[in-house]
């Protein structure tokens, strides 16, 4: 039987995947390999990439094609790159919400540029861009994917969909400045809401986001239920799957996530009201919690600093306890959950600090490194792409000290990393 890289890469050549003889190839030596959050832990091992995917993975320090690059990392564990599935690389925090009237879209670009690169060296290396300007996160998309930016694989999802007046809406201006700020991608009845998701495919989003519910950081006081109506959100998605794209919903309150999962949304992002009877309907639909547990830490750091509205603080302190406990909830109801964390909301880069606040509210080292891996990949459609170090995946891969799967807060400190072959730094 063949071993070693030869081997591997005959086996590839059968099954499709091309391995060109002049490729450029990298080695990798290390120490232990976490190839997937539920298998056992491998001992020292050697993994050969070649054109941004991986080749193969053999068991100590072998040697790999002519000419390749070799990479030590001695003492270390190699584990596939994180996935965020909640981020909004184009913006930093803050509540300074009257920027929108004074700083141009092209802005978001070169805040993007920077918290790419952070999001990557954090050992973040696909992340779904929950909701920017029209064009930013596409712009951004482009120039990590062409190794023009230094970042993680981008998942965009463009403006957000919304109800005239609800979160995701421009608010807090004179109704004329709202208009004039308005993204245009808000809508009224299913067959206007049917036409915004067309809207959104035509202009490039790879996903659509929807506001299925009210918001803690928009300026008004409103209520966290549901805002779409039950035919509008049928609309929604079925136009999005139509076309190929899957649905996430920011949605707090219970009903208005039980009816945003039971209209087929793909993901609910927060879902902090989340109940029994919204849980039942997720379960049963399959619909994955993205609790982003991070962004009411960072909301809960800013608070009695001027930061916020008089609004927005009195929605950050209703919604603190809560924030605490609803995610170990869903997990003992059974509701599937991956990891997202709403990078923007605080400083990226802190994205894995998110682990931390999952399992003190239940989940294992394993389930935790699952969410962010083989979990969040599943939720995307690319779990034959990304979450695991395995043949023919694309070579997204991180390097710590320590066994994530014993101990998930290993992962705050992330000493090197490979997202689609290039090496970030």
């Amino acid at each position: 039987m063949k071993t070693g890289w030869m081997g591997a890469a005959s086996a590839l050549l059968l099954a499709g995947v091309s391995v060109p003889a002049l490729a450029d190839s990298v080695v990798i030596h290390a120490d232990a390999v976490v190839t997937d959050a539920d298998a056992p832990v491998r001992g020292r091992s050697t993994v050969v990439v070649t054109d941004g995917r991986i080749v193969s993975i053999s068991d100590g320090f072998v040697d790999g094609p002519a000419g390749a690059r070799m990479v030590h990392l001695a003492g270390k564990t190699l584990v596939a790159g994180l996935v965020d599935l909640h981020t909004h690389l184009t913006g930093d925090p803050g509540g300074d919400f009257w920027k929108e009237a004074v700083e141009p879209d092209e802005w978001g670009v070169v805040l993007g540029a920077k918290n790419a690169r952070l999001t990557a060296l954090a050992g973040f290396t696909t992340v779904r861009e929950a909701g920017s300007a029209p064009q930013t996160a596409f712009a951004l998309r482009r120039a990590t994917a062409e190794g023009l930016v230094a970042g993680p694989r981008i998942v965009a999802a463009g403006p957000a969909l919304s109800i005239v007046g609800g979160h995701g809406d421009v608010s807090g201006f004179r109704p004329e400045i709202n208009d004039i700020l308005s993204s245009g991608f808000t809508c009224t009845g299913p067959v206007e809401c049917a036409e915004k998701v067309r809207l959104a495919s035509r202009s490039g989003s790879d996903i659509i986001k929807i506001t299925a519910t009210g918001g803690v950081l928009s300026q008004q006081g409103r209520g966290l239920e549901g805002h779409f109506s039950a035919a509008e959100m049928t609309a929604i998605v079925d136009t999005a799957h139509s076309l190929g794209l899957k649905v996430m919903a920011h949605a707090h309150g219970a009903r208005g996530i039980e009816a945003a999962a039971r209209a087929g949304v793909d993901t609910i992002e927060h879902g902090t009201y989340i109940d029994e009877a919204a849980a039942r309907v997720m379960r049963e639909r399959g619909t994955v919690l993205v609790p982003t547990l991070m962004a009411f830490q960072g909301i809960s750091e800013r608070l009695d600093k001027g930061i916020y509205t008089p609004t927005v603080e009195t929605k950050v302190r209703a919604v603190a306890e809560k924030a605490r406990v609803f995610m170990g909830q869903a997990l003992k109801w059974g509701v599937p959950i991956a990891f997202g964390t709403d990078a923007g909301v605080f400083d990226h880069g802190r994205n894995a600090q998110e682990f931390r606040l999952m399992r003190a509210q239940g989940m294992s080292d394993r389930q935790a490194l699952a969410s962010a891996t083989t979990g969040a990949a599943k939720a995307l459609g690319m779990e034959r792409e990304i979450g695991r170090i395995a043949p023919g995946y694309s070579a997204d891969i991180i390097a710590v000290s320590g066994d994530p799967t014993k101990d998930v807060t290993v992962l705050e400190k992330v000493e090197w990393v490979m997202v689609r072959g290039r090496v970030i730094q």
